[in-house]
């Protein structure tokens, strides 16, 4: 398979991009070839496309397979595997933003409150425990607040982005109002 240069512009990129979200720059290339790919391609055809070796694809594919990013497929009287990305760019970005939370803000957490249970032992601890505790609620409502953003369709997350700084607006006029109400 030939990558036209709109297509490779865009896989190479995803590659770089997919090394600041937590999976390596070759991985970001096979999702992105099959997130631009309308059929299926066997691992073979990943490799030759991107001029990767076939472990670097069978490595690439488990690793997408354990995001859940990728599904295995059949083609009759072919006994290769095909893949293909699983689900829209809605799955894919939450999917993304679940293992993220998985790997990085769960351990944090978890860390913040063994902290927080211990008894401290002088005053820079107490104050120490004070920053650690705004710093775990703080993770904690990101986190709450990402899980209620997952559960939304893709309609109700493109308005709520299209709401913006429209949001702050809103809750600006509800602090005015409940002012005024209280004088």
């Amino acid at each position: 398979m030939k990558m036209t240069p709109m297509i490779a512009s865009f896989v190479m990129h995803f590659g770089e991009m997919g090394s600041r979200w937590g999976f390596n720059r070759t991985v970001g290339q096979i999702y992105a070839l099959l997130v631009m790919t309308e059929e299926p391609l066997s691992a073979n055809d990943i490799a030759e496309t991107l001029s990767i070796s076939r472990g670097n694809v069978s490595m690439g594919l488990k690793e997408l397979a354990s995001w859940q990013l990728v599904t295995t497929t059949h083609k009759p009287g072919d006994r290769k595997d095909y893949y293909r990305n699983k689900g829209s760019i809605w799955d894919m970005a939450n999917r993304v933003f679940e293992e993220r939370r998985k790997r990085e803000m769960d351990p944090t957490l978890s860390l913040l409150r063994d902290i927080m249970l211990d008894e401290p032992g002088n005053a820079s601890e107490v104050y120490a425990q004070e920053q650690i505790s705004e710093i775990h609620d703080l993770l904690e409502n990101i986190t709450h607040w990402t899980q209620s953003l997952q559960s939304l369709s893709p309609e109700k997350l493109n308005t709520l982005m299209k709401l913006g700084s429209g949001v702050g607006k809103v809750l600006d006029m509800k602090d005015k109002f409940l002012m005024k109400k209280s004088e």
